[in-house]
C-alpha cells in the first residue's frame, strides 16, 4: 500500500521521520515541534504538507508487515548521499522522548542495516546523539 502513497524523495524523508517518531506509538508536542523543525531546516516545509503526509502515513502504518522492506523502499526513494547524517537525524527523533523503546531500537538497527552502517559506527552515532541531548537538557558538558 505504501508503495503507491510514498512516491518521491521528499515524501519518503517525511515518512521516514514520522516512522521514527511514531514507532513507540507516542507523538508528543515536543516531538512534533522537533520533527517540524527538521523538515523546515531541510527545506521540505514548502514542498510537502506535513499534516496531509501524517494522515497519509497513519493510513498505512498498521499495514507495514515487513519493516525492512518498508525502510528499503523509503531509502531507495531518498537515495541518500550522506547516510550517516540521515541516520543521525533518525536517532535524534527516536531519542527525543525520555527512553528508547525496544521497537525504536529494532527500527534503528534495521535502518542502519539498510543504510549499510557498521555496528561500531551505529554505536558511536547513538552515543554522540545521546550525549548531545544530555548537554541540551542539562546545559553542561
Amino acid at each position: 500500500m505504501y508503495e503507491t502513497i510514498v512516491i518521491n524523495q521528499d515524501q519518503a524523508l517525511c515518512h521516514l521521520f514520522f516512522h521514527c517518531c511514531l514507532e513507540d506509538d507516542r507523538f508528543t508536542e515536543p516531538e512534533m515541534n522537533d520533527l517540524s523543525g527538521k523538515l523546515v531546516e531541510l527545506g521540505l516545509q514548502p514542498k510537502v504538507k506535513i499534516k496531509e503526509e501524517l494522515i497519509s502515513y497513519r493510513s498505512y502504518k498498521s499495514s507495514i508487515t515487513d519493516e525492512p522492506a518498508y525502510l528499503r523502499h523509503l531509502i531507495q526513494l531518498i537515495n541518500p548521499v550522506n547516510e550517516l547524517a540521515l541516520y543521525s537525524y533518525c536517532v535524534e527523533l527516536c531519542i527525543d522522548d525520555p527512553s528508547l523503546d525496544p521497537r525504536e531500537v529494532t527500527l534503528l538497527n534495521r535502518l542502519a542495516e539498510v543504510l549499510d552502517i557498521a555496528p561500531d559506527t551505529e554505536a558511536i552515532i547513538h552515543k554522540l546523539t545521546a550525549q548531545r541531548k544530555a548537554v541540551e537538557l542539562q546545559k553542561i558538558f
